[in-house]
């Protein structure tokens, strides 16, 4: 009987855990959207890496996060949000969450490809691909 409840509660235990990760993704995400959504680099930084692969059009370039932050906001200048939609949510193979972004601006329409990464504590951008469509 003990060897049952201590499973039961263990198992609970995890459950709440898992459920708790997935909600905190979520809440990330959401606020990541916001950030474009709204052209504020300063709300996206909080959640860069320390470093970021950054591209544009296929040219891509390895930054710290100060340096994506202001790459971001030359962007977000040139480029003011008018909208930006999920196109596509996953994982890779290996369990690395991605999403796929329409983002909408002056100069025209973008694909925004973000990779999330995490060794330790919550997960990080570390990768923003940004498409010409």
């Amino acid at each position: 009987m003990r060897i049952a409840i201590t499973r039961f509660l263990l198992l609970c235990g995890l459950f709440l855990s898992v459920a708790s990760w997935a909600s905190a993704q979520s809440d990330q995400l959401g606020a990541v959207r916001a950030a474009f959504a709204n052209g504020s680099s300063r709300d996206l930084a909080q959640f860069l890496a320390p470093s970021v692969e950054v591209g544009f059009d296929g040219d891509q370039q390895t930054y710290n996060a100060t340096q994506t932050e202001l790459v971001v906001k030359n962007f977000f200048a040139k480029n003011p949000p008018s909208s930006f939609d999920v196109v596509h949510q996953g994982a890779s193979n290996d369990g690395i969450p991605y999403v796929v972004w329409r983002y909408a601006g002056r100069s025209g329409n973008y694909q925004v490809f973000m990779r999330l990464k995490s060794k330790q504590g919550p997960p990080a951008i570390d990768k923003l691909d940004f498409t010409k469509q």
